[in-house]
């Protein structure tokens, strides 16, 4: 008796776990048609209101994505092809205006990129955040993205809620991606507040590469972030390999930055980036005061104009730091 008392209070148990279940089920679903109600009525408003205060989830959370957005997501060309011949709308938008093509972008799809584009896709259209699609190419770091975006048009100096393709490029070590676009015609000394120039987020981020690049492409190495200059960045984060590369390519250790400190000063003590900087701060060899100011006198187009001085190749290579 007792045993049949337990069992049948279990059984209660478990109905009531189930029923509940199967009620909060009705009301997601009900939630689900009713959101997609809105979207179709196109009162995007209603339905980010419904997906914020009922499933916990910020305004503008990707409530209306299309089938279109999940293919150019997922990188399914021959779905995002039979949608495109179907009629569905190139540019059609979720809640916080993301749009296909800022998806295909985003996974690096250059292929699902190019039929969007090909289609119609608009190439500068900005997110609620200020991103466009070539933004989110740079952090991918998706160069045929990006080369490709560039050739139907967008534009990389789009300066909305400071947010700049170069510098995310930089600052996520994507090289490729970075020399594309300063090759296209960016400011290679951009400086952005808060953020400032490219070379001295890639000595902030300790991009070793990026630094190389930029500094070959022509980058002015004494500009950085107002009075701190990448040397001082390389000196913070102990960056022994970049601070030699700075000071090879005539970067002042005498420099001071807005509190007054010289970049040994930031470097830790009796680390090799401090023996870099003190050793540094000695008389230059003539080999490297030729070089620099050969290519001082050449300017920021040396890369370019060295291969064309049809010089002995030893010579070739040292003006261009090979």
């Amino acid at each position: 008796m007792e045993a049949s008392s337990v069992l049948l209070a279990f059984t209660n148990i478990y109905i009531t776990i189930f029923a509940l279940f199967c009620f909060k089920l009705l009301i997601k679903v009900a939630l689900a048609l009713l959101t997609h109600f809105y979207i179709v009525r196109g009162n995007r408003k209603e339905a980010a209101r419904i997906a914020e205060e009922i499933y916990g989830i910020v305004q503008g959370s990707w409530a209306d994505r299309s089938p279109l957005h999940e293919a150019a997501f997922h990188g399914r060309l021959l779905t995002l092809k039979t949608l495109v011949a179907q009629g569905f709308n190139i540019n059609i938008l979720t809640i916080d205006r993301v749009s296909p093509l800022h998806e295909a972008c985003l996974g690096g799809h250059v292929s699902c990129a190019k039929v969007l584009l090909e289609s119609g896709a608009r190439v500068n259209i900005v997110t609620v955040d200020g991103i466009t699609p070539l933004y989110n190419a740079c952090i991918c770091g998706s160069a045929a993205c990006v080369s490709m975006l560039l050739e139907y048009g967008a534009d990389p100096e789009m300066e909305t809620q400071m947010v700049f393709p170069l510098h995310e490029a930089v600052i996520r070590g994507h090289r490729k991606c970075a020399e594309i676009l300063i090759v296209y015609g960016l400011d290679i000394n951009k400086e952005v507040r808060n953020l400032g120039t490219p070379l001295f987020l890639a000595c902030v981020h300790q991009r070793t590469d990026c630094v190389r690049k930029l500094l070959e492409l022509g980058a002015n190495v004494d500009c950085g972030k107002q009075r701190d200059t990448p040397l001082h960045a390389a000196a913070r984060q102990s960056s022994g390999e970049i601070a030699k590369m700075l000071i090879d390519y005539g970067a002042n250790v005498k420099c001071k930055n807005a509190d007054g400190k010289y970049p040994v000063e930031l470097a830790e003590p009796r680390s090799p980036v401090e023996q870099v900087l003190l050793f540094g701060e000695g008389p230059a060899t003539l080999t490297q005061l030729c070089r620099l100011c050969v290519r001082k006198w050449l300017g920021s187009s040396c890369l370019k104009v060295v291969p064309r001085l049809h010089l002995p190749d030893r010579l070739e290579q040292y003006l261009l730091y090979r």
